[in-house]
């Protein structure tokens, strides 16, 4: 298996999301924003299949050493040996898009750390570092205007991020995270063992009705911002962001009743969805 099929299983299997929003950008950009994803993909999983937190940090620190030898043209591994064929003349291995990843990787350590927040703030920290750096990458694959890109690109990507927690509130507890902020648990007076037992109550739909609410509102803000000028290039990060809130229809829909089950789109819908961003 090459690295570029490698990357394509990874990160857009036939049938996902992401596959459906790849094929939105440009034919040549392609390989390099699935390389992108399925570095978000690896980080990812070395988090949620790594219950021993020092084993969690050794690999945290073999993807930094990894992405110092992706810039030197070292890389080791499908992902990064992906990065260093198709980032070409993309921002993506520049000084800024460097920062992006090295930021996009210590934001993943975030949760080796902690499995919960305190409040907004703190929750929106992780979000930031997390998902506002590895949008601004995104962007930066195929933006028109380098400059100008992490002042829109970041809060789309922290919305992308929030908006896939809330969806994927019952996956993550299974893996003893929830992203819940504890005072806004203790204000809807549901527990985190509440949400770990996949408990149902009024008191939990009021909270998922919240937090799906702060999440459209976070979406539509930050896909709003995008220049006029940048609407074309980004249409892989605006087709997420169209799949995220059709999703939340279908929560919606289910009485959000997320905590046992993963209410998804099926693929032909996906691909409407995604087709539709032009």
């Amino acid at each position: 298996m090459n690295f570029d099929d490698y990357c394509q299983q990874k990160a857009a299997p036939e049938g996902s999301g992401t596959y459906y929003a790849l094929r939105r950008a440009p034919a040549a950009r392609q390989p390099l924003l699935t390389a992108l994803y399925a570095l978000y993909r690896e980080l990812e999983q070395t988090v949620k299949e790594t219950s021993d937190p020092t084993i969690g940090r050794t690999k945290h620190v073999w993807w930094q050493s990894e992405l110092e030898r992706l810039y030197r043209g070292q890389s080791t591994h499908p992902v990064t040996k992906a990065l260093q064929a198709h980032a070409d003349e993309s921002g993506v291995l520049d000084q800024e898009g460097r920062a992006s990843l090295a930021m996009l990787v210590d934001g993943f350590a975030m949760d080796l750390d902690q499995a919960r927040y305190l409040d907004w703030p703190g929750l929106r920290r992780y979000l930031d570092q997390t998902g506002g750096a590895f949008a601004t990458a995104v962007a930066r694959a195929s933006a028109r205007h380098l400059a100008d890109v992490s002042p829109w690109a970041a809060p789309l990507g922290s919305a992308l991020l929030l908006a896939e927690r809330v969806q994927e509130i019952g996956d993550d507890a299974r893996n003893g995270r929830v992203y819940v902020p504890i005072d806004e648990l203790q204000r809807f007076n549901v527990t985190a063992a509440d949400i770990i037992n996949r408990k149902y109550s009024d008191a939990f739909t009021d909270l998922m009705r919240f937090q799906t609410e702060r999440a459209r509102r976070s979406l539509d803000e930050a896909v709003a911002a995008i220049p006029a000028a940048e609407r074309g290039s980004q249409r892989v990060l605006r087709a997420q962001a169209a799949l995220s809130l059709a999703r939340f229809d279908e929560i919606e829909r289910e009485g959000f009743r997320v905590l046992h089950q993963r209410i998804s789109l099926t693929p032909i819908r996906k691909l409407w969805i995604t087709w539709r961003t032009r």
